[in-house]
């Protein structure tokens, strides 16, 4: 069965994208620790990140920065934190999460119940950051 990623890559459910390319898909977390969280995910569907080719976990790492590049343009913020835990979806995703401390990025805390409207607002400013 496929990942709930590859459903939102196929269009089958609906996600807040920010960027993609032929390869690689970003969209917002819809459960977020904070506000801006996004996810980037290959299109290829992959249980775990140390088992993707060389190339492709390059081109992801690559991709990721040219959005937090973009996040970092429409979100005020320190740093854009990153992390990979894989064991939520079993699709490999990178957290990009704008941080103001440390604590920004700690997984144990509750998610944020975001508005629709709120996500999608947030998506469109970094899709046009990443546009540009």
């Amino acid at each position: 069965m496929p990942s709930i990623f590859t459903r939102i890559i196929n269009r089958e459910l609906p996600g807040h994208i920010v960027a993609e390319d032929e390869q690689y898909i970003a969209f917002l977390d819809i459960m977020p620790l904070v506000p801006g969280h996004v996810l980037v995910v290959p299109k290829k569907e992959v249980d775990y990140i140390f088992d993707l080719d060389e190339d492709t976990l390059s081109g992801l790492m690559l991709f990721a920065r040219k959005v937090a590049h973009a996040m970092e343009k429409v979100i005020s913020c320190r740093r854009i934190g990153v992390a990979v835990i894989g064991l939520e979806v079993p699709h490999v995703h990178v957290h990009l999460v704008p941080m103001q401390t440390m604590d920004d990025l700690n997984f144990t805390r509750p998610k944020l119940k975001t508005a629709a409207e709120e996500l999608k607002a947030m998506a469109e400013k970094i899709r046009s950051a990443f546009n540009q």
